[in-house]
């Protein structure tokens, strides 16, 4: 492919960051909706701000069961050079900024001592030109340092046989050569399709409506329990020469004095009706149920917690659009993550694979859902039911993927750790 240039990919991190950046300030529950409103003034709106977490719960709801487990048929030993990356931190930091921001970026090189190192680079400091067959960038920019008035101070300028390094603040530029044959810089992409090549972010703008809805409720709310709280009284048929009532006086007092005038006339004590709080509970309900539609989750997890608790199938039925979201994004993330491995696994020998012999390598995930007590028995049920009918179709790997327990004997890849020799005896 014709390679586009450092000036091209500049400008282009340049049109996307500020949607990555509203992606995560909506995440991080910092982003100001402007609310313009007809009846409430401006000063009030801003006194009685709201804020509300339902994008970070949408997301969060989704990352923390996307639970990587290591590589099967791992025959280029890739899963140490994850081990020696930290990997508790390293997938749940790629997963996270991938749902937000529809993908990140893993910035592999290696070390002064030989060992490849992994960094994960958000959306809003990385981009490049994808190639839509294999996943892997033909070029990729990314800004490694800025500084604390957020201007980039170092660039990296990834290509098939080189990275350039440039520095802004007037420091020499260097470069180092590559000896991979692909850039080494490599997308996780959550939910890519042919129109978006770099996926589709867990924040949807209908989501977003659905969230700036609710706070706008809030905030109505807020304002008119003011009111509700001390409702508006009046009096009328007061004489000229009274005194000036103290509005704070009569509000708390409990008990009020008034005289009659000169003719016998008294005044009279009048109160406004409050407004009721109902609607604003019916409003926040329907805006909870559609943010609850849009990103697979239950009136439950947005707080509206129902009489009768859930068992786990309960919870599992109710959460089936969730559950196929999440195998939608152990699918494409899955597939970005091969692709790491793959580009660490020939800098690492520094010989270049060929991509097809990764083919065998399949990316292992942990069950969306834990399984309970009785999800144990019944596949252990059916699993024996099952090898009675197919000896040997059930093992210790397939039980695994279904229930995320690791057997006794389990190596943790499925296979039995007896020796050779027990094995035979056995037989």
């Amino acid at each position: 492919m014709e390679i586009v240039g450092l000036p091209y990919l500049r400008n282009k991190l340049a049109v996307h960051q500020s949607r990555v950046n509203l992606r995560y300030k909506q995440y991080a529950m910092k982003h100001v909706d402007q609310q313009p409103g007809i009846t409430i003034p401006a000063a009030a709106r801003y006194q009685y701000r709201s804020v509300l977490g339902w994008c970070a719960k949408g997301v969060d709801s989704l990352a923390d069961r996307l639970v990587f487990r290591e590589f099967d048929n791992d025959n280029f030993d890739v899963n140490e050079i994850f081990q020696a990356n930290n990997p508790d931190v390293f997938f749940d930091s790629a997963i996270l900024s991938a749902l937000i921001a529809s993908c990140s970026f893993i910035y592999i090189s290696k070390g002064s001592d030989g060992d490849v190192k992994l960094q994960v680079i958000e959306a809003s400091n990385a981009t490049g030109v994808i190639d839509p067959i294999t996943g892997l960038l033909t070029e990729g920019y990314a800004v490694l340092e800025r500084d604390k008035y957020d201007h980039a101070t170092l660039e990296a300028y990834f290509l098939p046989d080189r990275t350039d390094y440039h520095y802004t603040d007037g420091r020499a530029d260097f470069s180092l050569p590559n000896p991979v044959g692909h850039p080494l810089l490599v997308p996780v992409i959550h939910r890519p399709d042919a129109v978006r090549p770099f996926g589709r972010s867990r924040i949807t703008r209908a989501g977003m409506y659905y969230q700036s809805y609710a706070k706008r409720t809030l905030e109505r709310s807020d304002i008119t329990a003011e009111f509700y709280s001390f409702p508006q009284k009046y009096v009328v048929g007061l004489s000229n020469d009274a005194e000036p009532l103290d509005a704070w006086k009569a509000t708390i007092s409990s008990m009020l004095q008034f005289n009659s005038d000169e003719e016998g006339n008294s005044p009279k004590l009048g109160q406004f009706s409050t407004a009721s709080m109902s609607p604003f509970t019916e409003q926040l309900r329907t805006a909870a149920a559609g943010f609850a539609g849009e990103t697979g989750l239950t009136m439950d997890d947005l707080g509206f917690v129902s009489d009768n608790p859930s068992s786990v199938e309960a919870i599992k039925a109710a959460h089936e659009n969730l559950r196929l979201a999440g195998r939608k994004a152990q699918r494409s993330l899955g597939s970005g993550l091969l692709n790491v491995a793959y580009i660490a696994a020939c800098l690492r020998d520094d010989f270049q694979y060929n991509r097809k012999q990764f083919a065998l390598t399949v990316p292992m995930w942990e069950p969306l859902f834990e399984a309970d007590a009785s999800t144990l028995g019944l596949v252990g049920d059916g699993a024996i039911k099952i090898n009675q009918a197919v000896p040997g179709f059930f093992d210790a790997g397939v039980i695994r993927d279904l229930t995320g327990v690791k057997g006794a004997e389990d190596d943790g890849r499925g296979h039995s750790a007896e020796p050779a020799e027990d094995n035979q005896q056995s037989v």
